[in-house]
C-alpha cells in the first residue's frame, strides 16, 4: 500500500510482523488486521511512561535498497533475521526503504516529529550524509512532537555502501553485525555536524568532509561510476584531471579578513578523517572536537598526485609542500576570477559552485556509537 503525503509518495515502513504506511497526523499506523493489539488510528512510535523498565524503544532503519549497485539491498536482507533476534525483543524495529534522492530526509524528519528513539542510515555515506540532514529543517534541529519523549531521536549507522568513509573515522570495521551489537547497547555521544550556506539559499548539513575544486569535481564524475566500486574514484579523478587549471581563491577564517590562498587545486573541510574511499585526507579531524581540519593543496600537477598518492591515503601529505593545514570554526570560500566553476560537494554528494560559508555546528548531533 502507497499513501500520499503532502503530494510526495512513500513506500511503506515495515515494522518486524506489521506493514505500515506514512499518514497524516500520524507518521506510521498499522495496516495488519491480524495485529489486533495495534489500532489503526494509533502511532507505531507509541511511548510508555520512562519510569516503565519494560521501555521498547523505537529504531527507524533508513534503508538504500538500490546502494553498492543494489548490494546494500541484499545485505540488508540477509542481516535482518539477526537483527530481529538481537532487538526484536526490546525494540519496535521499523524498516523503511528510500525510493529515491532526499527521500531519507523525509522519512528522517517524519520519523523526529514521532519521537523515535533513533534513526538508522543503512548504507554508504550517501544515504547518512541524507539522514543527517533529516535532523533538520529550516536552519534548525527538527522537534520531536512528544512531549512524553525520554531524549532526543539519535543518529546511528550500519555502513553497507561503497565508500564508508565516515565509519573509518570512528574506527568502525565494515561489519553489519558489529554495527547492530552497538545499536544494542546504545551507548551515545554528542559529535558535531557542519553547515554550509550561501545568501539567498537554504543550509546544507554534513558530517563528514566538504571540499572544494579539484577534489569534489572528481567526485561529481565519481558518482557516475559507481557500478564499478571504489574503482569509481580512480576514474572521476581521471576525468577531473582532463581541463584541470589550478584557481586563486579568496578565503575568510573565523570572520577575519579576507585573504587570497593561490593556485589551489584542492581545499578541504574536515569534520572527519577519509573521503574518496579511503583517502585520510584532513588526518587530525574529530567530530567531536567542536572544530574542522582546513586542508589546502595548492600548486599541484597532475603527477603530484601520482607521486605522492600514498601519502594522500596514508594521512602523511602534511608535510609535503604546499600543503596546508589549520583548525577552524568557519570559513567562507570563493572564487577570485569570477568564472563561477569551481565545484563544490559534502560527504560525495554534488552541491553546486562556490561562494559558500562552512561552519561547524559542536555537538548537533547524538550518535549511537
Amino acid at each position: 500500500m502507497i499513501c500520499y503525503y503532502n503530494h510526495l509518495v512513500v513506500p511503506p515502513v515495515v515494522v518486524v510482523g506489521v506493514r505500515f504506511s506514512i499518514a497524516k497526523p500520524s507518521l506510521l499506523r498499522a495496516q495488519n488486521p491480524m495485529a489486533s493489539d495495534l489500532s489503526s488510528d494509533s502511532s507505531v512510535f507509541r511511548r510508555v511512561s520512562s519510569s516503565s523498565p519494560n521501555r521498547r524503544r523505537d529504531l527507524v532503519f533508513v534503508v538504500n535498497p538500490r546502494g553498492a549497485n543494489g548490494r546494500t539491498d541484499k545485505e540488508w536482507k540477509k542481516l535482518l533475521p539477526f537483527l530481529q533476534s538481537r532487538l526484536g525483543s526490546d525494540c519496535n524495529i521499523c524498516e523503511s526503504l528510500t525510493s529515491g534522492p532526499s527521500h531519507a530526509i523525509d522519512i528522517t524528519r517524519e520519523a523526529i516529529k514521532e519521537g523515535a528513539d533513533a534513526v538508522i542510515a543503512v548504507g554508504g555515506d550517501g544515504t547518512l550524509h541524507e539522514v543527517v540532514n533529516g535532523f533538520f529543517w529550516d536552519g534548525k534541529p527538527v522537534a520531536n512532537q512528544k512531549t512524553e519523549a525520554v531524549h532526543s531521536t539519535a543518529l546511528g549507522l550500519i555502513p553497507l555502501g561503497t565508500g564508508s568513509d565516515f565509519a573509518r573515522t570512528l574506527g568502525w570495521k565494515n561489519d553489519p553485525c558489529e554495527a547492530i551489537e552497538r545499536i544494542a547497547k546504545g551507548v551515545r555521544s554528542r559529535i558535531d555536524v557542519g553547515v554550509i550556506s550561501r545568501e539567498g539559499e537554504g543550509s546544507h548539513y554534513f558530517i563528514n568532509v566538504a571540499d572544494i575544486h579539484l577534489s569534489a569535481k572528481a567526485g561529481y564524475y565519481a558518482s557516475r561510476y559507481k557500478k564499478f566500486g571504489n574503482l569509481c574514484y580512480v576514474i572521476g579523478a581521471l576525468q577531473a584531471f582532463m581541463g584541470h587549471r589550478n584557481q586563486d581563491l579568496r578565503i575568510k577564517v573565523n570572520e577575519g579578513e579576507w585573504k587570497t590562498c593561490s593556485q589551489v587545486t584542492a581545499l578541504c573541510v574536515g569534520n572527519a578523517k577519509y573521503f574518496g574511499g579511503g583517502m585520510k585526507i584532513t588526518p587530525n579531524a574529530d567530530p567531536c572536537s567542536g572544530s574542522f581540519e582546513v586542508v589546502i593543496l595548492q600548486d599541484f600537477k597532475w603527477y603530484d598526485f601520482l607521486l605522492k598518492l600514498h601519502k594522500l591515503y596514508n594521512g602523511t601529505h602534511l608535510s609535503v609542500n604546499n600543503v596546508t593545514s589549520r583548525n577552524v570554526y568557519t570559513i567562507e570560500v570563493d572564487d577570485i576570477s569570477g568564472s563561477g566553476d569551481i565545484f563544490i560537494q559534502s560527504d560525495g554528494e554534488y552541491l553546486g559552485f562556490l561562494p559558500r560559508k562552512l561552519s561547524i555546528l559542536p555537538a548537533a548531533i547524538e550518535m549511537i556509537c
